[in-house]
């Protein structure tokens, strides 16, 4: 057990001398009653609660220390372990435009997208990630980490509105190229989601897809929802018509330049179809560092002063009341 505040612990040792002086007395007390002699009660049993008199002592020290202690502030123990396991380096390039918000998948794409990515990343103990979104433009949100608290985090505050809107994908493939080089593992692989064409940014995916086949990076584009005209609310609450349609031959290139493969996501379920393609990538082992936060944890120590005092204040008039 650690604390915040362990100077406050010395206080315990004024308990020395506070039983000390206790045993000082209870020798050298007076009687209550005086008489001559106490022959005639020498064969009678010493009573239960003489020896239980000091039990009301041992509670007020009890009190006392548990609130000493409670005020040293105990910590729940911070848990850093380091293992060697087998895993991937994983980007995820995750479209965030307006045309994102439309419900052809339930509750709408970009909904869709997040839910199956945090089940993806929930269940990628071993893997580092790194998380890009993009719409007109890009946006590292977090670099290459296997805390997953962190990324899950960071998906559910994705939403539309964060960028300028478009559908920059050379773009936002370009940056999750750039947080996964750094990685370890000896297969990397950049999952594209978006439901557009490319109609914004600097990059084109093409120049992109061929930097990612350079460092060996596999890119497993995967496009969402159906082509048509849709009624979408934006972010302030407005629902305009918008035309969406996905640029099929642009994200098979993608994937053909980078040995990847291209899904067509029109639900939830071919989602597992794409993580189950990264599940067959090849594995390396990394180091990998997990840390658990500590926290102050007083209640057990507060709750504990409270019985003993109750303890104290119900006995010292009843079973253990002295006279006088």
């Amino acid at each position: 057990m650690t604390f915040k505040t362990p100077q406050l612990l010395w206080l315990l040792t004024a308990f020395i001398p506070l039983i000390a002086y206790y045993a000082w007395k209870y020798r050298n007390a007076s009687p209550t009653l005086g008489v001559s002699t106490t022959h005639a009660f020498s064969r009678l049993p010493v009573s239960w609660k003489v020896h239980a008199n000091h039990l009301l002592f041992a509670l007020r020290l009890g009190c006392l220390g548990c609130v000493i202690v409670a005020l040293a502030c105990p910590m729940r123990h911070d848990v850093s372990s380091s293992a060697s396991v087998e895993g991937t380096d994983i980007a995820l390039a995750l479209d965030i435009s307006g045309s994102m918000m439309t419900p052809d998948v339930r509750p709408n794409r970009l909904g869709a997208a997040i839910d199956v990515a945090s089940s993806f990343v929930n269940a990628r103990e071993s893997d580092n990630m790194a998380l890009v979104v993009f719409s007109g433009e890009s946006l590292s949100l977090l670099p290459l980490t296997n805390d997953r608290t962190a990324l899950l985090a960071e998906l559910k505050q994705v939403q539309p509105g964060m960028l300028a809107d478009g559908t920059a994908i050379g773009d936002g493939l370009t940056s999750a190229i750039n947080r996964i080089i750094p990685g370890k593992a000896k297969s990397k692989s950049v999952i594209l989601i978006t439901d557009g064409s490319n109609n914004a940014g600097e990059v084109s995916p093409s120049i992109a897809a061929e930097r990612a086949r350079q460092k060996g990076i596999r890119v497993p584009p995967l496009g969402t929802g159906t082509n048509g005209n849709f009624r979408v609310r934006d972010s302030f609450g407005f629902e305009t018509n918008m035309e969406t349609s996905i640029d099929e031959g642009t994200l098979r290139q993608i994937a053909a330049q980078t040995g990847g493969k291209y899904f067509r996501a029109r639900d939830k379920d071919v989602l597992e179809d794409v993580f189950a393609e990264i599940d067959q990538l090849e594995k390396t082992r990394l180091e990998v560092q997990r840390h658990t936060t500590a926290e102050i944890d007083i209640m057990p120590w507060l709750l504990a002063a409270l019985c003993c005092l109750a303890l104290e204040v119900v006995l010292r008039p009843t079973l253990l009341r002295r006279i006088p």
